[in-house]
């Protein structure tokens, strides 16, 4: 009855964010796009905490709205041409970062399976990846994890070149938090190697052209309300180092790499511990190195 009373709320969750998805994919959330200067996202307050914003994005400020058709177009913008280079794109056995994004975590030796519920917050792989047959090729692996918030670029990039081989969303919940962090104020931030095991995800699994990569995975969360991912590659496709993979729309998420046992890496976290207090690390950068 409590499972079947769960799904219900779930499903009727996920009606309302849908229906107010649809509002911020709208030209009546451009409201919101004034220069207001404490609620406007172009006003005095927004422009202090983005204040290369016109330099850095693509948009039009001589425009209404500064050329952005909606709020989630906005929020999805691009970045103008040459703000976020490529590391080292001709050297495979360097990795970039998937997101603009600030590290989390870094796990080794990550089980198949584990007890979330007892513990603090361990990696569970077959729980993350959705009993997908492919876990097995990660158990004993590296797991690095970052967060965005809702000032970040929200589009994803790919690490590494190499061939899509899998690529798929999974619903999940909302808010969800371990219950082992006790109480967050700020909804799900403190759980997030938590919520890699329930929320709304979308799995790209890429082979790399590098052997001593081999089979990876990105995984993108939504954090709280966040259940949209938008997958925007095909299985079968090879991507290159730094082109897009897809992208979170409407709020601000968390995201994963995950590595084989028999890869070695040395990360670089640009001076950073991870955790919350850390900062975001632009979008290409690299963060770590294969080692040979």
């Amino acid at each position: 009855m409590a499972t079947s009373r769960s799904r219900q709320l779930l499903n009727l969750s996920k009606k309302v964010l849908n229906a107010w998805g649809e509002f911020l994919s709208s030209k009546d959330s451009c409201y919101v796009l004034s220069d207001d200067p404490h609620r406007g996202w172009f006003g005095r307050d927004a422009k202090k905490a983005m204040p290369n914003f016109v330099a850095e994005f693509q948009c039009d400020p001589g425009k209404p709205y500064h050329g952005f058709s909606s709020w989630d177009d906005f929020f999805t913008r691009r970045f103008r041409e040459g703000q976020r280079p490529v590391a080292s794109p001709k050297d495979d056995a360097v990795i970039v970062n998937a997101c603009e994004s600030a590290p989390y975590k870094v796990a080794h030796n990550v089980k198949r399976q584990d007890r979330f519920w007892i513990k603090s917050q361990p990696y569970s792989l077959t729980h993350m990846l959705a009993g997908d047959a492919l876990a097995d090729r990660f158990v004993g692996g590296t797991i690095y994890q970052a967060f965005l918030s809702a000032l970040s670029y929200h589009r994803w990039h790919s690490p590494v070149s190499g061939r899509i081989v899998k690529a798929y969303l999974k619903d999940g919940s909302y808010y969800a938090e371990a219950l082992s962090m006790g109480f967050d104020p700020a909804g799900p931030n403190e759980s997030q190697g938590f919520i890699t095991d329930v929320a709304a995800r979308g799995m790209i699994f890429i082979e790399a052209d590098n052997p001593a990569i081999g089979l990876m995975c990105f995984m993108a969360v939504g954090m709280a309300e966040v259940s949209t991912c938008e997958i925007t590659v095909k299985v079968g496709q090879h991507v290159t180092k730094g082109e897009q993979l897809g992208m979170f729309h409407f709020g601000g998420s968390t995201h994963c790499l995950i590595f084989r046992p028999q890869v070695k890496l040395a990360f670089d976290l640009h001076g950073q511990k991870p955790g919350l207090e850390s900062k975001n690390i632009n979008i290409n950068s690299r963060i770590a190195t294969v080692l040979s």
